[in-house]
Formats: C-alpha cells, structure tokens, sequence
C-alpha cells in the first residue's frame, strides 16, 4: 500500500484568524458554562427564596455580552507592528494629507475576531434564551416570559450602544 503524503495549502492569515476564532470561543464558552453554573449552585442552596431567579443568568450574560460585543466594535482598528507607519515615513511623505498615526488604543482586526466572534460568539446565546422563553410559555409564566424577553432585548439594545459609546 502506497501512502501520498496529501499537502493541503491554507494561507496562513486563514489559519491565525481561524485559531483566535477557536480561542475566543472556547474561553466564552467557558465563561458561560461557568456562570451557569454557580447560578444554579447558589438558587440550589436556597430555592424557595431565589426559584424565581432560575434561568435569569442567561439575560445578564446576553446583556453583558452585548455591551462587551459593542466596545469590541466601536474599538478603533489598529495595524500590527510591522504594518505601523514608522515616524521616517510619516514625516517624509510628499502628501499634503497628514497619514494617521498609530493609535494607542484600539484592536487589531484579528484581537476583534478573538474577542468579537469568538469569545463574545460563544459566550452569548440566542438559543438558550429562546429555550427559556418557550420553557416559561410552557409552564404559563406568560408575564415571567414577556418581562424576560423585553429584558434581553432592551437590556442587550442599551448594553450594545453603551459599550460602543464607553
């Protein structure tokens, strides 16, 4: 049996993007997973007092990440080190438009698919929300149900702009 070794071309931007998505995910995954479950510890420890509150976590991770998803956005890019203008080339150019500087504050479009895509992708849920709301609706909290998604909604709404504007 003759075995060819197959080659298979990825560009390497592909793979570095791929490989911040996959972290990303994975840490917000894992930040969700976590929440959940020390709310669900700490409603288990006294039930007849926070019951109510079953489920609720999934609203402040889906405000949180909301917020955290618009700061991501608003962020302005910034190059990576060696694609920064070095102050040689900013000042010899014969432009009479000034090239922007380097900002110290912002993210690299590959730190916003880490944090944006990945963590933010991962840690937010609408599937898990929509579980809850059909979860209410079937255990007849309708108003439980309809205070829930107006929460997430406005709360993830306002979060978003708030991050964008922070």
């Amino acid at each position: 049996i003759c075995a060819r070794k197959m080659t298979v071309f990825l560009p390497a931007p592909f793979v570095s993007d791929a490989v911040a998505v996959g972290a990303g995910a994975m840490c917000g995954a894992l930040c969700r997973h976590q929440i959940g479950k020390v709310a669900a510890e700490q409603i288990a420890k006294d039930p007849k007092r926070l019951s109510s509150l079953t489920g609720w976590h999934t609203a402040g991770i889906n405000v949180l990440g909301s917020f955290l998803l618009g700061g991501i956005f608003a962020s302005p890019i910034i190059a990576p080190a060696d694609k920064m203008p070095t102050a040689s080339s900013l000042s010899s150019s014969s432009s009479s438009i000034v090239p922007p500087r380097p900002s110290s504050f912002g993210l690299s479009p590959r730190s916003k698919l880490l944090l944006g895509v990945g963590f933010c992708g991962s840690f937010t849920t609408f599937s898990t929300f929509s579980v809850d709301v059909v979860n209410m609706i079937g255990k007849g909290d309708m108003t439980k149900a309809l205070v829930y998604v107006m929460s997430n909604n406005v709360g993830g709404f306002a979060a978003a702009a708030a991050g964008m504007t922070a």
